[in-house]
């Protein structure tokens, strides 16, 4: 959901939830999620949410063999007006009665997918929600997680996943926003097309495992943020060392400069921070890699 001109950068706060507790029991996690979301958009502090964010599958146990059992049917169309009493998903009406309760921009974490047309074929997606509640944009996860390092994970999400085949970047009344989901931040491309078409945020729900986490969730947050001067949120659930999946954690936002604004550990926790654009703004002064770029020597990636 774009317009050709972004609308005016303003300041504005965000939430990101660290959502723990989540059990075999779909009723049971959307209550819980509910409930975070109630508690996050009240704030903290100096910070008033404008944007509350959930992590990957918050409606679900993390794992191929879950996919199938939680999706849900969901029928977006980009461009037509999605009606929500008539939606076959109920992850998708608690989040608008949520969004609309509190006032606030949500960008509902991601849950299984089961396309409308197909039901053999699931995708990773996040739904995301105006103020009044309405369904305005969904992101498929482009790039799926599938992996494999000798005597630590293996991981295939190809296995039951399709991946999405668009970007998503969200005009909301505090600028534009771009969406991915984990993996997606691997891939370079996307946070750069996102920048220049005018984000001043890239959100990326993720569940990296305690092998890729400890690596490179902090690396590639800060690397996204420092090669397009943009604020980059990292929002992952809580560890859970019973589950079969375990989170690394360590929710984040990362401003323009690379700096860490605020991180959470590990435990079901909430974060709040003020996203100022005027940092991006004085970054992008400073250092003016923006009007610096050789687009004779390489191509521009966001040009299509």
């Amino acid at each position: 959901m774009t317009s050709s001109t972004p609308a005016a950068l303003q300041p504005f706060g965000i939430a990101l939830i660290q959502l723990g507790q989540v059990t075999g029991s779909k009723e049971h996690n959307l209550q819980h999620a509910r409930e975070m979301i109630l508690r996050a958009s009240q704030g903290q502090g100096n910070v008033k949410p404008q944007v509350v964010v959930l992590p990957e599958c918050f409606n679900s146990p993390y794992g191929v063999k879950y996919f199938p059992e939680y999706a849900e049917k969901i029928g977006f169309v980009p461009g037509s007006k999605y009606d929500v009493e008539k939606s076959e998903s109920e992850s998708v009406k608690m989040l608008s009665e949520t969004a609309k309760e509190t006032g606030v921009w949500l960008i509902g974490g991601s849950i299984p997918e089961r396309d409308v047309a197909d039901d053999n074929k699931l995708y990773n997606t996040s739904t995301i929600y105006s103020p009044q509640g309405e369904l305005v944009a969904i992101h498929r996860k482009v790039h799926l997680f599938d992996i494999d390092i000798p005597g630590k994970i293996t991981f295939q999400e190809s296995k039951v996943l399709s991946g999405g085949e668009s970007m998503t970047l969200v005009d909301t009344d505090v600028g534009r926003l771009g969406v991915g989901i984990c993996y997606d931040v691997r891939f370079p491309e996307m946070a750069m097309v996102a920048a220049r078409q005018g984000c001043v945020a890239m959100i990326y729900p993720g569940a990296f495992n305690l092998t890729t986490g400890n690596l490179h969730w902090e690396l590639l947050a800060r690397s996204r943020a420092v090669d397009n001067q943009i604020f980059v949120a990292m929002c992952s659930p809580a560890r859970d060392m019973n589950a079969d999946y375990h989170a690394w954690g360590h929710t984040m936002l990362v401003d323009p400069m690379g700096l860490k604004l605020e991180e959470a550990s590990h435990e079901e926790s909430i974060i709040f921070a003020n996203i100022d654009p005027e940092l991006m703004k004085e970054a992008r002064k400073n250092i003016p890699v923006t009007t610096q770029r050789r687009f004779d020597v390489y191509p521009d990636v966001a040009n299509n």
